[in-house]
């Protein structure tokens, strides 16, 4: 684990919000009726690490089934999304040891790399007193964590030797592309991907921190 960068997705992995998201969606959702709204959250679920923007174009089209997406439509459906989200994301705990792994991995990059709102993230990260602690940046939508990466990488802001520490298909997939190892994280996790191809499978931050520790 002697990484140089370290990338985070922050759903279910720096913060435990899985559960704030999903229920999020379906708040949002709920007045097009509990059945579309069961709809799109499954499609979320399935789906992890995916710009709310693309799910809920998603769910206009293919399952309300609209043949186009007007802009103030889905405006209402983002605000009100977003106003249950930055409520849970202000209460959810934070990954245990974080700090510490911090500590452990001081002559090492930071950067969270997320596909929920990049605004919004950062105003999360600074309310909550963790910003400080990722000096490469915090990222996320509009853009895709491939957009990021790419950019990222081009830029000289990811190093090799890299991770990326995930809980869903897209994280781990993306950091394939990326040149990334995987370390995924399950204990917050809601996907039920095979992750087996990953460098490691833990139960959480608390456990890298222990790996480290064991070198």
């Amino acid at each position: 684990m002697d990484y140089r960068t370290w990338v985070f997705d922050c759903d279910g992995v720096l913060l435990d919000s899985n559960s704030v998201k999903t229920t999020a969606f379906y708040r949002a959702a709920e007045p097009y009726g509990e059945d579309s709204a069961a709809t799109l959250v499954a499609y979320h679920m399935a789906n992890g690490g995916i710009s709310r923007y693309v799910k809920f174009q998603h769910f206009l089209t293919d399952i309300v089934g609209q043949d186009r997406v007007e802009p103030e439509e889905l405006e209402v459906l983002l605000e009100t999304y977003a106003s249950h989200v930055r409520e849970g994301l202000l209460k959810c705990q934070v990954a245990p040891r974080l700090d510490e792994l911090r500590r452990l991995t001081q002559g090492a990059g930071w950067m969270v790399v997320s596909g929920g709102d990049q605004e919004e993230l950062r105003w999360v990260f600074a309310k909550r007193g963790l910003d400080e602690l990722f000096d490469l940046g915090i990222f996320g939508s509009p853009d895709t964590k491939d957009e990021i990466l790419s950019r990222s990488i081009n830029a000289g802001l990811i190093q090799a030797p890299g991770v990326f520490v995930g809980d869903s298909r897209y994280d781990i997939e993306a950091a394939s592309r990326a040149g990334l190892d995987f370390i995924f994280v399950r204990a917050w996790s809601e996907s039920t991907f095979d992750f087996s191809s990953a460098r490691y499978q833990l139960d959480s931050i608390s456990d890298i921190v222990d790996q480290l520790a064991q070198q």
